[in-house]
Order: structure tokens, then C-alpha cells, then sequence
């Protein structure tokens, strides 16, 4: 018979997802003794204080089984009440569908795409490692915690499982520990057609600690079985519980059934029947509330940390206090002056360069007073230039600033988002644009979650030349700007690469994507008013030498700024005057009041975008009396300035188009 402790985890999920009409009941009644054990025995954690800083973190990576976080969360004394509970998936709840980070005190991250919540997890053991090296003193270890994960058979097939935990286990991530739900069933039904590889063999390929064979629903087994997995510090740990989907249930235990439907009156009064279990729904006697009730272990837990905080900030202020301000997310006091006085410096070198050249040097910059950025690439460090001078590779003996994250894009952005996550650390990684598609789902979880990972993406267009158009992107960039809450800065010099850069590490609440060129580009000289009109996403770059004549404006972004600059000229010997607009960033310029977006686009001027992209996105900026110089189908293989010429960059075309409107 299954404890009632465990069996508590069970009637709150089967309530409220009988309640809601919709649901996953089976995985949280299969997983109800693996949680009651981790959460009431290993779990470091303060309900008073959900973000204390050295808790253990904890994912649901199948994040269906969201009523297991929610009842656990409930029975431990978060801030849930019964009736959060009894509001399951009902319209801003603090119990949605799938676990939303920032609606429930408790969760960690948002999961519900599988196997992004592992990946998650490894950026969050991987932040702990990371501040581990850079802020403990001996016996003074302020940053010790484990990061604990469940998953489930649908995490496991998906590729980016196979992605992140290759990496964790070469990078020894030691404090990483899976609890695998291994209960055969998924929504199809038995697994074996579909999904027969050997977990614990896989595992043990990537260089894991791996415990097998235990027996999900024995609460003796899962305990050694975490014991041993905490006791192997070098490798992280999967623990392969045998388990029952629907554990349980009086008449469909075992069966896929149980995985995504309320289990339905019936059948739940039959189960509580054959568990003995004697409440009305959402009713749990106080006997369970209290030996659930984790607040006075928590309190006393984080009393212990601060106690030993006390001493390491007497013995070491200055570290304390900057491992505060990094935790909290905090920029140094002087950042602001800091990339002003950066920002002359680059205007005054005015270089002609790449703006991939360009955000390498913004990096090197920021980097000086930003220590908590953590950078990498997907295997391109030398295409993407995501190294600087201060950058310490991260391998299995030592744990650096940089990751090379080898060729994960996917990986690579999930964990970015757990290291943003876990906090202390200011997370970077890069690729190549094209491949933005590879990790498109985890940029959306970075957005949804409002947190602030830095997304680089260089080899921006048809720029890239010869390796055609497998490599070159002609919808990325548009797509990207589509997704809600997602920056995207496409700058046109080093000008404008610093500022997106000094934004994207100062944002909080958003994600950025920097896109940058192969080729190189004019640095373009601006005014003190034109330097700070960039931070508003766009700005008149070049005006017209008589504004009152003007009959165009040029809109253009990138590598086709220093295009648009060169045909204003064309048109000024012409006896045409026209405005050049640099728009790095759409999202800031919509954000702008009117008065300014009128400054810059006035309504009564015809407008012509120039982008080396797919044209649909910048329709509403030109109106019906403008027109788009866009790329509309795939690219070609063929030297830059070929491609450009094939495709209508000519100064020699956006002449053409403007006569055609004025």
C-alpha cells in the first residue's frame, strides 16, 4: 500500500484535474514516492524564501505532471493555497497547464516542451559550478547545491536531451541529479515500438553516474539510490525508477489512459477506496500537512547560510558584495558612464570593420565590467567571434567563462536559459543566424519566461556568400522579430554593435538577439543627438541637406545602411533629397510615443525598407505608397558582391525605386 504522504500527491492531482476537466493525472501519480522522498528528505529549499540563493534547484522537465509540482509546492507551504489548487488551468491561476516561472512561487522555469526542462537543469548546474569556482573560499563554500530533475520517456526522445546531456557529462557536472520516470507509456501507448534504446547505457556512454533497476513506487530504494547519486561528485547521475503510469488507480494503472484525461468520478472513487483514503476532495488532514510542512527546516537551513555568509563577508566584503549584486541581477553602479565613455572611444577609432569584429570588441569592453558574463558558441568560436582576451575555455578539469558548446544549438540555448535561471551569471552563446532555426524553441521559452539570455547570430545574409543558401538566411531575421518579447538588434557599425551589446546586457526582463555581419562595413559618423537616438531602435541617420525638400526616406538596417547612404548620395547629385533611417531594432521603435516615430518616418514622405530579407515585416512602416528592396525567395552560391548585384542591392536599383515614387 503507498504511503499517505505519497497517496496526498495523488487526490490533489486527481481532484484538481477532475475539477478542471483537463489534465495529466498519470505521470504525478506514477511519480508521487520519487518526490515525496526527494522533497521531504534531500531538497534544500526555504518555502518562505523561494529564491534564496543556495537552494537546490528542481525541474519538472515533463512538465505535464504539473499537478506533482503544484501539490508539492501546496503540501511543502509555498505560497499556493488550496484554492490556486482548486483553480488548476483556469485563466491567471497561479496553477497554469504546464509550470510558468514567475506565476507560482517555487518553479524554477517554465517546461511543457520536452526535453528543454533537462537542458534547462544542466545551465543551472552548471551556473552552480561556475560560481562555485568563482566565489567559495576554503570552508567557506557559499555556493553548494545540488540541481535535481524529473523526466519522462517523451524528455529522453527528444534530440535535445541527447545534445545536453552529452555536454553535462563531459563537463563532470557532478551536482546534476535525473530521476527517470521510466514507466513505458506514452501517449501512444507502450513505448517498447517506438522507443527500446538502454537508458543506463546511454547514460553511461556520456560519461554518467547511472543507478538502475530501482523500483519507483519503494520508497527504501529511491532513498540509496539518491544517496549514491550524492555521494559521486565527478559525474552527474540518472536514477531509473521502474514506475506505473497511474499509480494507483483502482482500474487503469498502467495505462496510457491515465496520461492526459481526468480519470472521471468513478474511477476515483474506486481509488479511494482501494487506498484508503478517507477525505473529500481537496480536503488533506492536518496530520499529512505537518509532515509535509517544510517552512521550519527551510528558515533553519537558510539561518545556516546566512550564518556562514556572515563570516565569508567579514573575511571577504568584496566579494560578498559583488556575489549579491550578481545574484540579484544588479549592473554595477557606474555601467551606464561606463559605456558612454566606451562609446566615444569607439566612435573615435571610426573603423571600417565586421560588425562580427564589432561585437567581439563590444564584448571585450563589457567584459571588463561585467565578470558575470559567461559566453560561447556552437562550435564557431572563430566565425563568431565570442572569445575575448579575459575568456577561459570551460573543460572537464577546469570551469571557465566560456563554453564551447560543440554542435547543440538547441542544447546550447536551453541551457542558456538555465544559467539566466539560476542567476549570477549573464549568459552568451552564438552561431551562425541560419541556425537560429536549430534552437527557435528554446528563444521563444527565453521570451515567454521574461528572462534575459544574449542570443548571437552572425553570417546575417546573403552577405556570407559561397556556401550558399543552405548557410544564408532570407526569413530568420523576420521571424525572430515576430516572437513576442524577443529584442533583435541588427546594427550597421561598431556604433551600433556597442549599443546592442551595453542593452542586451542591461535588459531584465526580455531576451536578445544580436545579428552581425561577415562582411565588413563603414563606420558612419553621427552627432551626440544621433549617438543617443540609437538606443531608440531607429533614428534619422543622414537627413537630407534640405529638409523641407526631401521626397523619400530610406529605411535600412545592417549591411544595407552603408547601401541606402551611398544611393541618398546618388540621389542628391541627382537633385533628389532624401532621409537615410538606420532602424537597428524594430521592437524599441515601436515603443517609441508618435512624436518621435513621426520624426523619423513622416507620414507625408513615401518610404523605402531595405533589407536583404524576406520584405512581409516591413510593410508597416512604408505604408501603401512606399515600396520594399527584400528577398523573397532562397539565396544562391556565389561571391557576396554577385549575390548582392543578382538580388537588386545596387545603389543603382534603390535609385530606381525611389524615382518610381517621388
Amino acid at each position: 500500500m503507498p504511503s499517505q504522504l505519497a497517496n496526498a500527491i495523488r487526490f490533489l492531482a486527481m481532484d484538481a484535474i477532475e475539477q478542471a476537466n483537463s489534465g495529466h493525472p498519470g505521470a504525478p501519480m506514477g511519480m508521487a514516492e520519487m518526490a515525496t522522498v526527494l522533497w521531504r528528505e534531500f531538497l534544500q529549499h526555504n518555502p518562505n524564501n523561494p529564491k534564496f540563493y543556495n537552494r537546490d534547484r528542481f525541474v519538472l522537465s515533463n512538465g505535464h505532471a504539473s499537478m506533482l509540482l503544484y501539490s508539492l509546492l501546496h503540501l511543502s507551504g509555498y505560497n499556493l493555497s488550496i484554492e490556486e489548487l482548486k483553480n488548476f488551468r483556469q485563466l491567471h491561476s497561479k496553477t497554469p497547464g504546464h509550470p510558468e516561472y514567475g506565476y507560482t512561487d517555487g518553479v524554477e522555469t517554465t517546461t511543457g516542451p520536452l526535453g528543454q526542462g533537462i537542458g534547462n537543469a544542466v545551465g543551472m548546474a552548471l551556473a552552480e559550478k561556475i560560481l562555485a569556482e568563482q566565489f567559495n573560499k576554503p570552508g567557506l563554500n557559499i555556493v553548494d547545491h545540488h540541481t535535481f530533475v524529473l523526466v519522462g520517456d517523451g524528455c529522453l526522445m527528444e534530440g535535445i536531451s541527447h545534445e545536453v546531456c552529452s555536454l553535462a557529462g563531459t563537463l563532470k557536472l557532478g551536482k546534476l541529479i535525473v530521476l527517470y520516470d521510466d514507466n513505458n507509456i506514452s501517449i501512444d501507448g507502450k513505448v517498447d515500438n517506438w522507443f527500446s534504446e538502454n537508458i543506463p547505457e546511454r547514460f553511461q556512454s556520456y560519461g554518467w553516474h547511472t543507478v538502475s533497476n530501482v523500483d519507483g513506487h519503494d520508497e527504501t530504494a529511491i532513498r540509496a539510490a539518491i544517496n549514491a547519486a550524492k555521494a559521486e561528485t565527478e559525474k552527474p547521475s540518472i536514477i531509473c525508477c521502474k514506475t506505473k503510469i497511474g499509480k494507483g488507480s483502482a482500474n487503469k494503472e498502467g495505462s496510457h489512459k491515465t496520461h492526459g484525461a481526468p480519470l472521471g468520478t468513478e474511477e476515483i472513487a474506486a481509488t479511494r477506496t482501494a487506498l484508503n483514503w478517507p477525505h473529500a476532495p481537496f480536503t488533506i488532514s492536518d496530520e499529512i500537512y505537518q509532515s509535509w510542512n517544510a517552512i521550519e527546516a527551510g528558515e533553519k537551513l537558510e539561518q545556516q547560510w546566512q550564518d556562514q555568509f556572515q563570516l565569508y563577508q567579514q573575511q571577504y566584503p568584496a566579494e560578498a558584495a559583488e556575489f549579491i549584486r550578481r545574484m540579484d541581477g544588479e549592473l554595477p553602479q557606474q555601467y551606464d558612464q561606463y559605456v558612454q565613455n566606451a562609446l566615444q572611444e569607439v566612435c573615435a577609432k571610426a573603423e571600417k570593420i565586421a560588425t562580427r569584429k564589432a561585437s567581439q570588441n563590444s564584448i571585450e569592453i563589457l567584459a571588463k565590467i561585467l565578470p558575470e558574463f559567461v559566453g560561447g558558441s556552437a562550435d564557431l568560436t572563430p566565425s563568431n567571434l565570442t572569445n575575448w582576451s579575459g575568456s577561459i575555455s570551460t573543460t572537464p578539469e577546469k570551469t571557465g567563462n566560456y563554453i564551447h558548446y560543440g554542435v547543440r544549438e538547441f542544447g546550447m540555448a536551453a541551457i542558456m536559459n538555465g544559467l539566466s535561471l539560476h542567476g549570477g551569471v549573464k549568459p552568451f552563446g552564438a552561431t551562425f543566424l541560419m541556425f537560429s532555426e536549430y534552437a527557435r524553441n528554446a528563444l521563444r521559452m527565453a521570451a515567454l519566461m521574461k528572462i534575459n539570455p544574449i542570443f548571437v547570430f552572425t553570417h546575417d545574409s546573403i552577405g556570407l556568400g559561397e556556401d550558399g543558401p543552405t548557410h544564408q538566411p532570407i526569413e530568420q531575421i523576420a521571424t525572430l522579430r515576430l516572437i513576442p518579447n524577443m529584442s533583435v538588434w541588427r546594427p550597421c557599425d561598431s556604433a551600433e554593435s556597442l549599443i546592442a551589446w551595453a542593452d542586451a546586457a542591461a535588459a531584465s526582463t526580455h531576451p536578445s538577439c544580436l545579428i552581425f555581419s561577415r562582411q565588413s562595413l563603414p563606420f558612419l559618423p553621427r552627432d551626440s543627438k544621433q549617438l543617443a537616438n540609437i538606443r531608440r531602435g531607429g533614428y534619422v541617420l543622414k537627413a537630407a541637406s534640405n529638409e523641407k525638400e526631401a521626397k523619400a526616406v530610406l529605411i535600412a538596417t545592417g549591411s544595407e545602411v552603408e547601401l541606402a547612404v551611398k544611393a541618398q548620395e546618388k540621389l542628391h547629385q541627382m537633385g533628389i533629397a532624401t532621409h537615410v533611417v538606420s532602424m537597428p531594432n524594430t521592437r524599441i521603435f515601436d515603443q517609441q510615443d508618435q512624436a518621435y516615430r513621426d520624426s523619423v518616418l513622416p507620414a507625408h514622405l513615401p518610404c523605402i525598407a531595405i533589407e536583404a530579407g524576406v520584405s512581409d515585416s516591413w510593410y508597416k512602416y512604408i505604408g501603401s505608397n512606399g515600396a520594399i528592396i527584400g528577398i523573397d525567395r532562397f539565396g544562391e552560391s556565389a561571391p557576396a558582391e554577385q549575390l548582392f548585384k543578382e538580388f537588386g542591392f545596387t545603389v543603382d536599383h534603390v535609385v530606381d525605386v525611389v524615382k518610381t515614387l517621388i
